[in-house]
């Protein structure tokens, strides 16, 4: 049965133009990993190898989902490798019954050999593609394991997936668990054959994955060193709270509106539902959820069971003790949400994804089950704190009249359709071609900059839209008032898209939307100004790389006929030492965009030919939540700890 399930899966084919079984390539084993590493990890580049690490730990998460883990110790190491520890069962070591070898190395070498695999092994698992610790020494230019069990320690190693000695037994101990060390497969002059274009491991990054991972399964303990720094840094997460501290500790920056987070924990049908939740002080809707530890930024089945529970739970507590008045409609679902952070998490055995990436859950039993827990739990809560109810009603009426009052005044930006250029706003110079994925928009600070870049720009695909001074800052503010902002307003009607839960990408008539300020302080903070009110009402444009920002120079150098344009501090250094300082070139600084000739901002900021544009992404949307709060919420202190933990990246400051 394993050897046939091996056949069938662990082989893969390349066609070429002459198809007949002469042109069949068959990849036996780990072989189809190195070929086609991006089926197995998504990238070859950071986010890849990070998965690397997010893999074994994911089995070691396993083992404490199944009783037997209680730490896990990541390790960064000097030479680039990573070590993962845990204190589980250890990995079988007996040979495996249908292959002649030590189950272990079955794990590490065939794919879909692990206990996930309709073993038995596992009755949840996480992992994103179910692959794991095979396709990390697939991946690993080297690869050691080493196993505590039955009193004995057992060790092998690997290179790119192959064994070089047998399974030994090199010690005895009184501990089980794993250790697994490996040292990416990184692509290199000495080693073209390899697989990664980076072999440097982000220490943010892997913290907020394992902090998450503790945050999702309480009482585990997690240790994260870093020995790469001259100072080695280590980390402790462990919370016997579980969701109820993750909540806290995402709206850490925000006022809230009652202490401890709302916490419901229930089984049903083997399905085990966790959620925590808090309202605070911004206009956000922040719900996260995840099915078995895996992120599902998509949501699913559990997200639209909670959605209608809470929903549901609300205002049926309005109407019975009358806080929603009989001539009043019901609130509606983004009504209650608004202000809202929540975790929803869900395990069971074998859930259904909508995608290979298992963005989006979709077993349909789980809708349900979310559903009455949460219906049930919530009720009750609301009936057993009146004070917390009352406090949570008064939120939600709130926000039910600022969403009235911002459907009024979205009338106002409302095109009635893509062509009527009576809508749009009178300061726009639009652009002639019709094609949104031909089509760019340019929102730039200031009159002066936006005439130099409307007489310059190539008026068949490039639209200008100046914006003056600061737009207002929406963290601080609802939907309703940040509609009565000219510039806000100005930026929707244009893009023609609408807004929040209107949003239509359909009718944006601009795939390249770029933030262009000047290269100082105030340029940067009215681009975050733009950036916030993307992120928090049209999110989409960020979330589908429609956003860019420009990245205008600070100097122009010129020495004889030779004219150098340089974009930070460093290069005009390269450039001085390059092109000579004797006789001393005349070196110009840019204090804005309006300094710059229609020539010169063409050829520097808009021609696709010549220019450099950065483009926005969320790669993680808490993380993004949590700075556009931190640097533009109503919170002093932590503005202030930030700025000065972060001080010494600031170069030569322009104020």
């Amino acid at each position: 049965m394993a050897e046939e399930m091996q056949q069938d899966l662990d082989k893969a084919t390349v066609v070429t133009e002459n198809y007949g079984e002469e042109q069949i390539q068959v990849l036996e084993g780990l072989e189809a990993v190195r070929k086609r590493p991006g089926m197995y990890i998504g990238s070859t580049d950071a986010r890849g190898l990070h998965h690397l690490v997010y893999e074994i730990v994911d089995n070691a998460i396993d083992e404490a989902l199944a009783g037997y883990c209680k730490h896990i110790e990541v390790t960064l190491h000097k030479d680039g490798s990573v070590c993962v520890r845990d204190d589980g069962r250890g990995f079988p070591v007996g040979i495996h019954p249908k292959m002649g070898r030590p189950a272990v190395e079955v794990c590490l070498t065939v794919l879909h050999a692990g206990g996930k695999f309709g073993g038995g092994g596992y009755k949840v698992s996480g992992g994103l593609h179910g692959v794991g610790a095979s396709v990390v020494n697939a991946l690993s230019r080297h690869f050691m394991v080493t196993v505590y069990q039955d009193g004995k320690v057992y060790r092998q190693e690997y290179e790119r997936g192959k064994y070089l000695y047998d399974l030994k037994v090199i010690g005895e101990t009184d501990r089980t668990g794993t250790d697994i060390q490996f040292w990416p497969d990184v692509k290199s002059a000495e080693n073209p054959e390899g697989v990664f274009e980076t072999g440097d491991f982000q220490y943010d990054v892997l913290k907020t994955r394992l902090r998450e991972m503790a945050f999702l399964n309480k009482g585990i303990r997690i240790t994260f060193r870093d020995e790469r720094p001259e100072e080695p840094v280590e980390k402790v997460f462990h919370y016997e709270g579980g969701l109820r501290e993750f909540v806290k500790y995402l709206n850490r920056n925000k006022e809230v509106l009652f202490s401890e987070p709302i916490y419901t924990e229930g089984m049903k049908d083997g399905i085990l539902v966790e959620v925590a939740m808090q309202y605070n002080d911004s206009y956000a809707e922040n719900i996260y959820t995840f099915a078995n530890n895996i992120a599902t930024p998509d949501g699913g089945t559990h997200l639209v069971g909670f959605n209608s529970a809470l929903t549901r739970a609300i205002n049926d507590y309005g109407r019975k003790y009358k806080l929603i008045k009989e001539s009043e409609p019901n609130l509606k679902g983004e009504d209650v949400r608004e202000s809202l952070t929540a975790i929803v998490s869900i395990k069971m055995e074998d859930p259904q994804f909508e995608s290979q990436t298992k963005s989006k859950l979709g077993s349909g039993q789980v809708r349900g089950v979310v559903d009455s827990l949460v219906t049930e739990e919530l009720s009750t809560y609301l009936e057993e704190n009146p004070a917390v109810a009352r406090a949570i009603l008064e939120r939600c009426l709130s926000a039910q009249r600022a969403r009235e009052a911002a459907r009024k005044a979205r009338e106002l930006t409302r095109r009635k359709t893509v062509l009527e250029s009576a809508a749009l706003p009178g300061k726009l110079a639009d652009c002639s071609e019709r094609d949104p994925s031909k089509c760019e928009i340019f929102l730039v600070e200031g009159d002066s900059a936006g005439g130099s870049a409307k007489e310059g720009r190539d008026r068949h695909f490039q639209a200008i839209l100046p914006l003056r001074g600061k737009i207002l800052n929406v963290e601080k503010t609802r939907l309703e008032k940040a509609l009565t902002n000219q510039e806000i307003r100005a930026m929707i009607t244009a893009f023609g898209c609408g807004i929040g839960d209107e949003f239509d990408e359909s009718k944006l008539r601009y795939h390249r939307i770029v933030c262009m300020t000047d290269a100082d302080v105030d340029g940067a903070h009215i681009r975050i100004l733009m950036l916030t009110f993307f992120y928090r009402y049209m999110r989409p444009l960020i979330e589908k790389g429609y956003v860019y920002a420009a990245m205008p120079p600070l100097y122009k150098v010129t020495k004889g006929k030779t004219e150098r344009y340089v974009y930070d501090d460093d290069e005009l250094q390269r450039v001085l030492d390059e092109i000579g300082r004797d006789p001393k070139p005349e070196i110009q600084r840019y204090k804005g965009l309006g300094e710059m000739s229609k020539d010169q901002l063409w050829a520097t900021t808009m021609d696709p030919a010549t220019r450099t544009m950065m483009q926005i992404t969320t790669e993680d949307a808490m993380a993004a939540d949590e700075i556009f709060t931190l640097l533009m919420g109503d919170q002093v202190e932590p503005r202030k700890q930030f700025i000065q933990e972060n001080a010494d990246l600031v170069k030569d400051l322009d104020v």
